[in-house]
């Protein structure tokens, strides 16, 4: 189990959100009143190749510790400053496989869809952030560590101090992939 550290959101396309005391989640939208919220894909730089594609990144997630691993290397990185609607702690966001659902307080569930895929805009924020994000395996493959992305599957209001619990699905399971 984990818990929710601090919930976001904007109405406009902005690299950062502004932290809220709560944000309502619905069901196969997002998070209400965020620029992302839509059925269709939203981000525009995906609006602008496959405007019907479904939206899978309606809600995205990072782990509060890797602003720890972060502010190790000389960054300064508050939740939602990288775009993301919930800063979570306690749950290894990118071990998770694809199809994984989190169930965020009292009612919301979202279902994992992949990894987010970090863009230049990160280096505008802070420079040399994106590099920070990204890291090699023992394989030499890259490791996006700039959270997950999600859908919602049941709505509800969530707030910071909420408890998160994971189920994972049956499986087997299928690693996450860029979305």
């Amino acid at each position: 189990m984990g818990s929710i550290e601090a919930v976001s959101r904007s109405a406009q396309y902005t690299f950062s959100k502004p932290n809220e005391g709560v944000i309502r989640l619905i069901a196969g939208l997002g998070v209400e009143g965020d620029a992302h919220y839509g059925e269709k894909v939203r981000h525009r730089s995906r609006v602008a190749r496959t405007p019907d594609a479904p939206n899978l990144r309606q809600v995205h997630l990072i782990h509060a510790e890797l602003f720890e691993e972060l502010a190790g290397r000389g960054f300064t990185v508050a939740p939602g400053q990288i775009g993301e609607n919930v800063t979570t702690r306690g749950v290894d966001l990118l071990g998770l496989p694809t199809g994984t659902l989190l169930h965020l307080g009292p009612e919301a569930v979202v279902e994992v869809t992949g990894l987010r895929n970090p863009c230049v805009q990160i280096d505008g924020f802070q420079q040399g952030l994106m590099k920070a994000v990204l890291d090699r395996d023992d394989d030499g493959g890259i490791v996006r560590k700039a959270g997950i992305m999600s859908v919602v599957v049941t709505g509800g209001e969530i707030r910071p101090g909420d408890e998160i619990r994971v189920t994972l699905p049956d499986g087997p399971h299928r690693k996450l992939e860029p979305v």
